[in-house]
């Protein structure tokens, strides 16, 4: 996904400097070359050891770093090589004195210089008090930033370390990579395109407390959804029970159960080209819901089960000239079973993810098989969620345009 391409990662002096760790770390493992870059006020707040250690490059600090008369000349046009090699500015956190540097071309430190002599895409990620974001002055800025083709990805709201409640919070980590992703990609093959997405678990309800679900997070369900956004597509994601922020550009509708999510999906499916069934379904529900809290002192409940709508099965018997793409977790036989589940369901194609390990469930990373009615078989090694979604959605463009043919 990343085709070895290199952002230029700037960290700026705020508090949520910390969090370009987590930032540094999603863009290395989607496969970026990433060169840290932080101003002086930056490293108070977290150390260019930690980025170092990240990113596998030194930090720079210092426009002039500690250099012997003979360096000196090599250190001074530094920020022309490193803006000349890079292929995206990342600035994140943004601070207000950044973003106004940038809008005035200032360039009295290493990150300000190099954005002045950066040609490529520039990102920003402001972060800073609320009313620091909300002031004219930097209304102002950023206008001005984004007129010039800047991307901004705006704060989130919320309480900030200061104490305020407001606008004014770095944006989630997932979503700025997600926006140097959308930043570098140069295609938009699922243009005209319709999406459904389904993502995370479904709850089915024993008592107003307790439910049946499982460990699905929702992370790879939202991958798609953000990554089909990305390449042109109009975007409907049907989320279960997850805490995740919805992906730019996505229209959501969150369920809870089986029986919710089957009717949100039945009740979009004839606006979609592609539908892609990531979430966990429960397979089974009790016949029975308690209106009142079980209690302990009753004794175990016998609990009936029976099973819950089968939505890939559904979808499969509708699609048409559809793509449909169903996923099969499994803890033994994954390709004889994700085969079965291929055919048996009537999709194009299903993604097989084993269960266990550092993969899979509830975690950034994923692995499995790829495969399609025609018998081919692809190995998808681990990687982020993100990449495997670029994966998955390649082959998906592909069939589009076959079935368009």
């Amino acid at each position: 996904m990343s085709d070895g391409k290199s952002v230029l990662l700037g960290v700026s002096g705020g508090i949520a400097a910390y969090k370009s760790a987590e930032i540094a770390r999603a863009l290395h493992v989607d496969g970026y070359r990433v060169q840290a870059v932080m101003t002086r006020a930056a490293t108070k707040f977290i150390t260019p050891l930690t980025l170092a250690s990240l990113t596998g490059n030194k930090v720079i600090t210092d426009l002039f770093a500690d250099a012997s008369p003979d360096e000196t000349l090599s250190s001074a046009i530094e920020h022309i090589e490193v803006a000349q090699s890079a292929d995206l500015l990342l600035v994140a956190p943004a601070t207000a004195d950044v973003l106004a540097k940038f809008a005035l071309g200032l360039a009295d430190d290493f990150l300000s210089t190099a954005h002045l002599a950066f040609e490529g895409p520039l990102v920003l990620a402001p972060a800073m008090n609320t009313r620091m974001w909300e002031h004219p002055a930097t209304r102002e800025n950023l206008a001005l930033l984004r007129s010039r083709g800047a991307r901004i990805v705006d704060p989130d709201s919320g309480e900030l370390a200061c104490g305020t409640i407001g606008p004014g919070r770095l944006a989630d980590p997932a979503l700025i990579a997600g926006a140097v992703r959308d930043a570098l990609r140069e295609d938009d093959d699922l243009h005209g395109e319709c999406v459904l997405v389904t993502a995370g678990p479904t709850r089915e309800a024993l008592d107003p407390v307790r439910f049946l679900s499982n460990r699905s997070s929702g992370r790879m369900g939202f991958a798609i959804a953000e990554a089909a956004a990305r390449r042109g597509a109009k975007v409907i994601l049907v989320a279960g029970p997850v805490g995740l922020p919805t992906p730019q550009s996505c229209e959501r509708i969150d369920v809870v159960s089986a029986e919710e999510m089957n009717d949100a999906v039945m009740s979009r499916f004839d606006e979609a080209t592609v539908a892609v069934m990531a979430a966990a379904v429960a397979d089974y529900r009790p016949r029975s819901t308690s209106p009142q809290k079980l209690k302990k002192r009753d004794g175990i409940p016998a609990v009936e089960l029976e099973e819950t709508p089968d939505i890939l099965r559904s979808a499969g018997e509708r699609k048409g000239q559809r793509v449909l793409i169903g996923f099969a977790a499994e803890t033994e036989g994954l390709e004889e079973n994700a085969r079965h589940k291929l055919l048996a369901k009537g999709c194009d194609l299903i993604v097989a993810n084993p269960v266990g390990g550092s993969t899979g469930f509830d975690v950034d990373r994923n692995q499995g098989l790829l495969l399609s009615t025609d018998g081919d078989v692809v190995r998808l090694d681990p990687m982020s969620k993100g990449r495997m979604a670029e994966r998955i959605l390649d082959a998906t463009a592909e069939l589009r345009r076959r079935k368009a043919a």
